[in-house]
């Protein structure tokens, strides 16, 4: 095809001639201007700029593991609360149970490593359950995902503000309004764009990484060494509660296990991020995934084997991390300092996992008409805004509700990402399934990716059905073990939030039937255009109306509704004189309302409009300089539109009238 292109006479339009068609291209040549929006958030990037938002491993790690690799500070507290109904004899369980949920953590990364390189496009439960499960189960995954991102930045934003009180007592009452502003202070920065909030986010997390090393490490080695103690003046808030022990049984152990998993919620988000890397980009998600599973598993262990050493117990007031760091160095010095502020910024920064992924999420299910389409548009600065903005206010919520107590949210936890973790894994043993089937050189192209022949799709498809198992049973544990403590809220918010989708969806699809074109049969010309101009006074803004009135038809009634009288002499005075020879129509108002009587008055006229005739309101609208100064004026064109916007064939125009 020959393309030939002109310019119009401004020289910035590029016409598109191909056989006479009327598309133009045209260059807005728009810059955005410096702002206050600029200076908090940066300066608008443009779509070509995306390619250089990418980031390496050593971001990605800090970006996508924040929230899996702080875990380790609430985790392994959360089996002993458990376990202390039993007593702290019980506390030794912890040990081995740190040794399954590791090998657990072994199951999901290998699985969730065969994702990654199948779905290079990003594959997270939502597409490989949409793609090899069907809708239904894509929508579960959807809504299991989304509240899970949602827990994510509750529990580890009221685990941190737990690390700043156990330092810091005097602001325990406070810790609402310090979550609160936590999340506020994340939301800001990630709405500056992912690579510039994972530059932020690098730091801390490896101050983290280094932090806790060196405490496991040195308490490791003065347990060799024979030096480790027990912790000095452990708080007893909560097991002096405990007056009653109960026999260690199987549910109290599963009870734990359970508790403890919730180390494991955000491995599945390098999975879900895979767009953000660098070329290669599995390549590179895939062996962050590996690395983030070894540091985690290793910390896991490390906490939980020192803290069962040195006799730590749960607590509310001091937690499992504060008083390790004090009996390892022996002190509540520089490097007790340093842990627990390494902590504190992890556990705060370990939301971010979450607002990266639930907008990009939320935006994936926004495309497929399951939630508002506004959340699959990307701001300013090449995120997706309102998905942001969306989490801080539903997180900020929570922590209010649950008074940002880590205990109280930890049920609720857990639940939804081991639901996705089963199907994320259940989809992938039938898409190796699926691979099975073809012959080589044959493919099937699905909405996320393209399946090929595989040689070693049987192995392939028993490490995800393998994983795909585990976490259905940890997930059935979960429902049962907390189901009284707070899981039966998540249990029935999801059924709900599927429901939602489904209306969601309902809506878009209904709406893209009436507006199809298949079956549309044009209407007849418009035959009649009648223009209804209300008028509270005869003024220069009236007068601007009533010329633009003239452009559209010469069939024109000006309307005034009569409350006062003498007001009313002055405008049939002003208008025979102003009017230009158009009808008025002075409508009485006994009750002295404006819009009742002008509604039914274009009732009137609508009743006797024909098939083919249209009515257009056209209400004069003067616009003052400051913007405060509406305040002191009725807003009749906002009144008269949101009366008549579900009208049929009745037009409303503003002319706004600007008053210097």
């Amino acid at each position: 095809m020959v393309e030939n292109k002109s310019q119009d006479s401004g020289g910035h339009m590029n016409i598109e001639e191909d056989s006479g068609t009327t598309v133009l291209r045209h260059d807005s040549k728009y810059v955005p201007n410096r702002s206050l929006q600029t200076m908090l958030f940066g300066r608008p990037l443009a779509t070509a700029d995306a390619p250089d938002q990418t980031i390496g491993k050593a971001i990605g790690l800090a970006v996508f593991s924040s929230d899996a690799l702080s875990s380790v500070a609430y985790a392994p507290q959360e089996m002993l609360i458990i376990l202390a109904a039993a007593g702290t004899t019980a506390f030794g369980i912890s040990v081995p149970l740190a040794f399954a949920i590791c090998i657990l953590l072994v199951i999901l990364t290998l699985s969730y490593e065969q994702t990654i390189h199948a779905y290079p496009g990003g594959g997270g439960a939502y597409i490989v359950s949409r793609d090899n499960l069907g809708e239904m189960p894509a929508q579960i995954a959807a809504a299991a995902l989304l509240t899970d991102y949602i827990l994510t930045v509750a529990v580890s934003v009221s685990s941190g503000v737990a690390q700043v009180t156990s330092a810091f007592p005097d602001l325990l009452r406070f810790k609402v309004e310090i979550g609160v502003a936590m999340v506020l202070l994340i939301m800001m920065i990630n709405l500056r764009g992912v690579k510039e909030s994972g530059y932020a986010f690098a730091v801390p997390t490896y101050f983290f990484l280094v932090s806790m090393f060196i405490t496991i490490g040195f308490g490791l080695f003065r347990y060799l060494t024979g030096t480790l103690g027990q912790v000095v003046d452990p708080p007893r808030d909560f097991i002096d509660t405990q007056t009653v022990l109960q026999p260690i049984t199987l549910f109290l152990i599963l009870k734990a296990f359970a508790s403890g998993t919730t180390a494991l919620t955000g491995v599945e988000a390098i999975s879900n991020g895979i767009m953000a890397f660098k070329e290669p980009r599995s390549s590179n998600a895939g062996k962050t995934l590996i690395l983030m599973a070894a540091i985690l598993g290793s910390m896991m262990l490390g906490i939980t084997f020192l803290a069962n050493h040195i006799g730590a117990l749960p607590s509310d007031e001091e937690t499992l991390i504060s008083q390790l760091a004090r009996t390892a160095f022996d002190s509540r010095g520089i490097f007790y300092l340093m842990v627990i502020t390494a902590t504190t910024v992890i556990l705060v920064m370990a939301a971010n996992t979450a607002f990266a992924d639930f907008p990009r999420l939320s935006a994936l299910v926004g495309k497929d008409g399951f939630l508002p389409r506004q959340l699959a548009f990307r701001g300013s600065r090449l995120v997706y805004s309102r998905g942001i903005v969306v989490l801080a206010g539903i997180a900020s919520l929570l922590i209010i509700i649950f008074q940002a107590s880590v205990t109280k949210l930890i049920p609720l936890y857990a639940i939804g990402v081991f639901l996705s973790f089963t199907l994320s894994q259940a989809g992938m043993a039938h898409r190796w399934w699926k691979s099975g089937k073809l012959k080589p050189g044959e493919e099937i192209v699905e909405k996320g990716s393209t399946i090929h022949h595989d040689d070693r799709w049987l192995f392939k498809m028993i490490v995800n059905g393998f994983g795909s198992v585990c976490t259905l049973v940890v997930m059935a544990v979960f429902a049962i073990t907390k189901f009284t403590d707070g899981a039966y809220v998540v249990i029935i918010l999801l059924p709900v939030l599927v429901y939602i989708f489904y209306s969601i969806h309902r809506h878009y699809r209904n709406l893209a039937q009436r507006l199809s074109m298949d079956t549309f049969v044009s209407a007849g010309r418009i035959s009649r255009h009648r223009v209804i101009l209300p008028i509270g006074g005869v003024h220069r803004g009236t007068l601007a109306a009533l010329r633009y009135a003239k452009t559209l038809s010469d069939d024109i009634t000006a309307v005034h509704v009569s409350i006062d009288e003498e007001e009313t002499t002055k405008i049939k005075q002003k208008w025979e004189i102003w009017g230009d020879g158009t009808r008025l129509v002075i409508l009485e108002s006994p009750y002295r309302v404006f819009i009742e009587p002008l509604l039914k008055y274009i009732d009137e006229i609508d009743e006797t409009r024909q098939a083919n005739d249209i009515i257009t309101i056209v209400v004069p609208e003067f616009v003052p300089r400051h913007m405060m100064s509406n305040a002191l004026h009725t807003q009749t064109a906002v009144e008269l539109r949101m009366a008549l916007r579900f009208r049929k064939d009745i037009v409303i125009t503003n002319v706004p009238y600007q008053v210097d």
